[in-house]
């Protein structure tokens, strides 16, 4: 590449923000740090009433605890700063105004009412309304009205906006990274708005297209939904004679619903039971939605995930750390069609992490959840023993605690399927002789697995029967992970005790 490759995610802060915006940020970020170039944070905020408070400081909450690292921005400064479009608002008017003098804009006075007027004789007449070349020069525009008319109105205080003139029946030819060679025929598109005197600020189109030129953009990697925008910044950048350091553009892909029929909405979310924002969202308002992190996600799984939901590295490849998918990843494999979120798999990607996280990081976690939940308390060292014993059966660390609590206490109530299935009589005197066997082990540990086992074969036992039983009367259940690994842990005493517990009450 000849340019520096320079990138902007450019969120509005109108709330929480939705796993689609993280992944195009992490799009961005990786196509950033694959070429060596620049991950830039800019806020859009010019529309003041959507805005709100502590959006902003969620989105870039959200973007640190992901992992993805901003090299320019609010907090980070930057040559271009400042990086929040309300602090921007001056620049602006001074774009549209040259847009207007070269005629590729205009002023327009109509008021709300006078343009419903409109819309409605044309509803009458069964046709659709658009502001366009066909409506422009009819209504109260600097196109219709003398320069001095225009000049005496705006210095009289009416309301007013700038209009792009958007051509009338041309081809404007254009090229994605993602979606290819695309052709639009500007008859089928309207004047939009540039800018604003009531509020004296921009639009997105005239702010976006500003900034991005300013602050040196080489690639625009954004969400599918601003397609239909694409003519109208083509023809921005031609209008301000800015083709040369045109940024090249890719749409990604929509994020579907499990269903796979439509984005993925908060409302997805609610009914599925899974989240769709990064972290726990607390509006204004009192609304609160679920976040990943407070689920009990890893930032990594949570990445992995979104990393794979659009785009695909051409291996069998799953799991990848953040450097992996730097080294890897690459705009030209990403899909055009839209991506189907399923929860099951990022449950499952969070597995594959847990499994790989050290059992002190997770037993630093549960410590506080067992004095917590059940009154257990212990030393990290323990804790850490009895997590590397059963982490391989968790999907959350909030899971360990469940599995872990009979090797902490001892069961006082036994699982009725498992005793209608495992607890007959000629189990029970299994059960007897192996605990006289345990009894004459010097103490439990891992292998004492292998002592059993030839003493299961040599007695023509089943040894599925004997070990469910086993099970059943150490830990309540008749499933789980190596008894004779919890034994180890409980030690020789503990494990004969409950066996005699059992014998007794079940047998009761």
């Amino acid at each position: 590449m000849n340019r520096r490759v320079r990138v902007r995610f450019a969120p509005s802060p109108t709330g929480a923000l939705h796993i689609g915006g993280v992944r195009t940020a992490l799009y961005n970020y990786l196509f950033a740090r694959h070429h060596g170039g620049d991950f830039i944070l800019r806020i859009e905020d010019t529309d003041s009433q959507r805005f709100v408070p502590g959006a902003e400081a969620y989105i870039m909450e959200s973007l640190k605890w992901c992992g993805i690292t901003i090299d320019e921005g609010i907090q980070e400064g930057g040559p271009h700063a400042p990086y929040r479009q309300s602090e921007r608002k001056e620049i602006y008017l001074k774009y549209a105004q040259d847009l207007v003098a070269s005629g590729n804009a205009y002023y327009a006075f109509d008021t709300a009412e006078q343009l419903d007027a409109l819309r409605k004789q044309y509803e009458e007449r069964g046709e659709t309304f658009a502001y366009n070349y066909a409506v422009r020069t009819q209504l109260e525009t600097s196109l219709k009205l003398s320069a001095d008319e225009v000049k005496a109105r705006i210095e009289r205080g009416d309301v007013w906006v700038i209009r792009f003139k958007m051509p009338e029946n041309r081809n404007v030819e254009m090229d994605d990274i993602i979606r290819g060679h695309i052709t639009i025929n500007t008859s089928t598109l309207d004047d939009k708005v540039l800018y604003k005197s009531a509020d004296a600020l921009p639009t997105y189109h005239l702010a976006n297209i500003v900034d991005d030129h300013l602050m040196e953009i080489s690639h625009v990697i954004r969400g599918e939904e601003w397609l239909p925008s694409l003519p109208l910044h083509f023809l921005l950048y031609e209008a301000f004679g800015w083709k040369d350091t045109q940024p090249e553009f890719a749409h990604l892909p929509l994020l579907l619903k499990p269903q796979g029929q439509g984005k993925l909405s908060k409302r997805d979310g609610d009914k599925f039971g899974f989240p769709v924002f990064p972290l726990l969202w607390n509006s204004p308002t009192g609304e609160t939605a679920m976040g990943y992190r407070e689920e009990g996600y890893f930032p990594g799984a949570f990445i992995n995930m979104l990393a794979l939901l659009g785009w695909n590295p051409g291996t069998e490849q799953e799991i990848f750390s953040m450097q992996e998918l730097i080294d890897t990843f690459s705009l030209d494999k990403v899909s055009k069609s839209g991506a189907r979120f399923s929860h099951d798999k990022a449950k499952w990607f969070n597995a594959q992490y847990l499994k790989v996280t050290p059992s002190e990081e997770l037993a630093a976690i549960v410590l506080p959840m067992l004095k917590e939940q059940l009154g257990v308390e212990t030393t990290l060292e323990r804790a850490t023993a009895a997590v590397s014993l059963i982490k391989e059966r968790a999907t959350f660390p909030k899971d360990l605690v469940e599995l872990v609590r009979y090797m902490f206490i001892a069961p006082t109530e036994y699982d009725e399927k498992s005793v209608a299935k495992f607890w007959k009589p000629e189990n029970v005197e299994r059960l007897k002789e192996l605990r006289a066997l345990l009894a004459e082990q010097p103490e439990i540990k891992a292998e004492t697995e292998t002592v059993a086992h030839d003493w299961v074969v040599s007695h023509e036992y089943s040894m599925g029967q004997i070990m469910n039983t086993l099970r059943l009367a150490v830990l309540g259940v008749s499933q789980g992970p190596s008894i004779f690994g919890i034994g180890a842990f409980i030690g020789k005493d503990e494990m004969l005790r409950r066996i005699d517990v059992a014998l007794e009450k079940i047998g009761k």
